[in-house]
């Protein structure tokens, strides 16, 4: 799954595509399950649970693994990635789940559009609000995607638009699937 890393050029090149990302009404385009650390189940259904996260992935448990162990953060129980921002770091859907998202929508995130407190339904029942815990990029984001693409999504312009992704937390349960409509309320 190696692919080249894109400049800074190239990388800015992308933005007018992102930001014509649908504002009201997008489209759930995949779900990355991480079941263990390094790992990543593509499904194309899922359940969020207001407990458990997306359920089989390990949010829940994967603080244990630090020392000393931390508790899961509610407020990054689930994390949401413009698809179209990650079809321009990464260069391929094969390699969308490297940025280590859960769910990646083709849907307007930055923050002009969802701000922080912000509730966005997934599918029919499933809710999930934009908190204020911060997801910047890291030293897997580098070496998967180069240091240009993370001082892209890290520039000002790139954090004002989420394209590194939102954290969220899940309001309402519910059943998501590929295809899936999400909305902004």
């Amino acid at each position: 799954m190696e692919a080249k890393h894109l400049s800074t050029d190239e990388l800015e090149s992308g933005l007018p595509q992102i930001k014509q990302s649908p504002k009201e009404s997008g489209e759930l385009q995949l779900i990355a399950r991480r079941p263990a650390i390094g790992e990543r189940d593509l499904i194309d259904e899922g359940e969020l649970d207001t407990d458990e996260g997306l359920v089989g992935d390990n949010w829940a448990t994967r603080g244990q693994q630090s020392d000393p162990p931390r508790e899961p953060k509610l407020l990054a129980q689930l994390t949401l990635m413009n698809a179209r921002a990650a079809q321009l770091v990464s260069g391929s859907k094969e390699r969308w789940p490297l940025a280590g998202d859960q769910l990646y929508v083709d849907f307007d995130i930055g923050r002009d559009n969802l701000p922080i407190g912000s509730k966005v339904r997934i599918g029919d029942d499933a809710i999930v609000e934009v908190t204020e815990e911060p997801h910047p990029g890291c030293k897997k984001f580098v070496e998967r995607f180069g240091m240009d693409a993370m001082e892209f999504v890290n520039s000002d312009e790139g954090k004002q638009m989420c394209l590194r992704g939102i954290n969220t937390r899940i309001v309402q349960s519910g059943m998501i699937r590929v295809g899936d409509k999400v909305t902004k309320g």
